[in-house]
């Protein structure tokens, strides 16, 4: 669960007035998400997603979070539309916390998606980098590569108590990265967490794309790394679905192929995204616990798929 922001009945009718919103039928916390307090809201004429941004959350940076947002669903991507207060604001302070309101949108998001549902995840990636081609805004990704050797030397010490030997995998891991990342693919906005807990569907359909919040500059393909890494394996295991990854992959470039520089990285890419996860969900696992509901994801899994990244070959090995 992640509600940390309990909410009055004044604090509702201030949103609700703020917003020009109409009579509010229902108001009530909903138990996802990890860094922010979220609510869902009806109204007689319409339904929204209430975000209140807890300290985890760079305030400064919402603009450029929320804008991509509106600026997708502009482009008739299935992104929730940002509602603008009657000031014109996208976001509003209470009680010295902010908050954001945004459309609801239809779905469900499966816990184990089908490969009709993979291929369409693919297709979806692939429109929102189009589509965001010409997003005027600029986030550096805080979380990629060079932030890395940083997120390791902080936690290193303890990391063979948690697994034995993987301190010696990572070190080589860091150190191969350093020397072989790619310099000139292909880069524009990108989402950076497309789980499947970030993707909903009416059947098979994609019909939401949630959860802008790690969005920043990068390589398209890395994005596409990441989602072989969130969508293709079995739970806990080594193993890669390979169907599952054609299907990813044939989806995705269906709307924007590959070119072959990108195709060539993919493997390396694959092996960067996985310990991008595996060092944060090491250091929330780490981290002492602070009163939060949040439920802490083994880092276990990530370390299992870095041993299949640190031997696949080629595209052909993710079903390319």
């Amino acid at each position: 669960m992640a509600v940390y922001t309990i909410l009055s009945d004044q604090d509702v009718e201030f949103i609700r007035e703020a917003f020009g919103l109409g009579a509010i039928m229902t108001f009530k916390g909903i138990a996802e998400g990890v860094q922010n307090s979220n609510y869902f809201l009806e109204t007689e004429d319409a339904r929204y997603i209430l975000t209140i941004y807890e300290a985890m959350t760079e305030v400064a940076e919402l603009p450029f979070f929320l804008g991509a947002t509106e600026w997708a669903a502009k482009h008739d991507l299935p992104t929730a539309l940002p509602i603008h207060t009657k000031s014109g604001d996208l976001t509003l302070n209470l009680n010295g916390k902010t908050l954001a309101l945004c459309s609801f949108l239809k779905g469900f998001s499966p816990k184990t998606p089908n490969v009709n549902q993979v291929k369409s995840a693919g297709i979806a990636l692939a429109k929102l980098h189009l589509a965001l081609e010409n997003y005027p805004n600029k986030r550096s990704n805080d979380l990629g590569p060079k932030a890395w050797p940083k997120m390791w030397d902080v936690i290193a010490e303890d990391a063979d108590k948690f697994e034995t030997g993987v301190k010696k995998l990572i070190d080589e891991d860091l150190k191969e990265i350093a020397q072989n990342w790619p310099q000139n693919l292909p880069s524009g906005f990108i989402h950076a967490d497309l789980f499947p807990d970030n993707v909903l569907y009416v059947g098979d359909e994609v019909s939401g794309l949630i959860d802008f919040y790690f969005g920043a500059n990068d390589f398209f393909a890395y994005d596409l790394a990441i989602m072989l890494n969130a969508w293709c394996f079995l739970p806990l295991g080594r193993e890669f679905d390979l169907t599952k990854g054609r299907a990813l992959i044939s989806g995705y470039e269906s709307i924007r192929p590959l070119n072959e520089s990108e195709k060539s990285a993919m493997p390396l890419l694959a092996r960067g995204a996985a310990l991008r996860f595996f060092l944060t969900r090491m250091k929330d696992w780490l981290r002492p616990d602070d009163g939060a509901i949040v439920t802490k994801k083994d880092p276990k899994e990530y370390s299992s798929r870095l041993a299949f990244h640190r031997a696949a070959q080629s595209l052909f090995d993710y079903g390319g």
